[in-house]
């Protein structure tokens, strides 16, 4: 049977709970509900496991903070055995606009602090990451306040889209591929009704 690991990204505590920069979190979370899966604590992380169609996805949310992922990431990578290109690390990216997603199967941090300690930690940036557009709407010097805060009420139709989107492409991330998927969904607009 085929694993996969599925890292999402964030900070744990109420008051990073439905914010931008715990996307990965809120998309992790979803995609185990949406396969009947349920989170237990463990050491470094919240986990849960659930199969899909013969594949079997541990998904992980750090419980180190967003600045430390990296022990989390290959604690349970070690442990569990899964190759380093069958891991997705979901993540909050500034550059990209509110109505983006992009998947790559390698990239640098882009001065994200989750994933700079993840690459410390392994050494490279060539793993899968998939970059949920949060936008950068923020006046110069408030880049933390803004990442830090709560969707505005009229972003939270397209961001609920946008986790839904997110749940499917790690399914076809883990079904057809890495290369089928990102031309699939890489210049996808998503837009809210």
């Amino acid at each position: 049977m085929s694993k996969f690991l599925i890292i999402g990204l964030g900070n744990i505590g109420d008051e990073y709970a439905n914010t931008r920069h715990n996307i990965g979190f809120d998309v992790v979370n979803a995609f185990v509900q949406k396969h009947g899966g349920s989170f237990k604590i463990d050491r470094l992380a919240y986990v849960a496991e659930v199969k899909v169609k013969g594949k079997q996805f541990v998904c992980i949310c750090p419980t180190t903070y967003m600045n430390l992922s990296g022990r989390a990431f290959k604690y349970w990578q070690d442990k569990e055995k899964v190759s380093l290109e069958n891991t997705l690390t979901i993540v909050d990216d500034l550059a990209l606009p509110l109505d983006k997603i992009r998947l790559r199967s390698s990239g640098s941090d882009a001065g994200h602090n989750g994933l700079k300690d993840i690459q410390n930690i392994l050494g490279t940036d060539q793993y899968p990451k998939l970059r949920f557009g949060i936008g950068n709407n923020f006046p110069k010097g408030r880049q933390a306040d803004f990442v830090l805060s709560k969707w505005d009420k009229n972003e939270e139709a397209l961001v609920k889209l946008k986790i839904a989107k997110c749940v499917e492409i790690i399914e076809q991330f883990a079904f057809v591929g890495i290369a089928q998927t990102m031309t699939a969904v890489n210049n996808l607009s998503i837009k809210a009704e």
